[in-house]
């Protein structure tokens, strides 16, 4: 759980936040508990885990979490609003995950993924498809969580322009 504190640094104060494959709610519970003002949807395809997560919210009485039994692909044009962030941990490589998340933005909007010793190598193989979905900025920081070392690989989603149709960075 203290890796998904590393998230921290680039996390809204207010906002809507995705966790995509929550599984057992990492991180997007700790995401809920460190920034309250945030709406939070922990997205999970399985029964058995998404009733978990509900029970898991209402335990802990984490008002602006919802759980959402879906699919990425599936939510992604049912979503009510799109996300300022999307947050993930464990999923998927990159590029798998990046296809899921991209559509669940706002433009400018950014994914966090939690990764492992091989992030920034995952990021470079991912080059391609990264370009293709639109991203416009990408790294992969390195945070001491613990005892250990963290690497969340932070990807933003260009902006479109009406005219165009293409990505722009967003300014300020």
């Amino acid at each position: 759980m203290v890796n998904c504190a590393a998230l921290a640094p680039w996390l809204p104060d207010e906002g809507r936040v995705v966790d995509l494959g929550s599984g057992a709610g990492l991180p997007g519970v700790i995401v809920a508990l460190l920034r309250p003002k945030l709406d939070v949807v922990l997205l999970e395809p399985m029964l058995r885990r998404a009733t978990f997560l509900s029970e898991v919210v209402a335990e802990l009485e984490l008002p602006r979490v919802s759980v959402v039994r879906a699919r990425a692909e599936e939510w992604a044009n049912q979503a009510p609003a799109a996300a300022d962030v999307v947050v993930a941990r464990a999923v998927a490589p990159l590029s798998r995950l990046a296809g899921w998340a991209v559509p669940l933005l706002t433009p400018g909007g950014e994914l966090l993924a939690l990764k492992g010793r091989a992030a920034a190598q995952e990021l470079s193989s991912a080059g391609a498809t990264l370009d293709r979905l639109g991203i416009v900025e990408r790294g992969v920081h390195s945070v001491v969580a613990g005892a250990s070392v963290t690497y969340v690989v932070r990807l933003q989603r260009g902006h479109q322009t009406a005219a165009t149709g293409r990505s722009k960075r967003r300014s300020g």
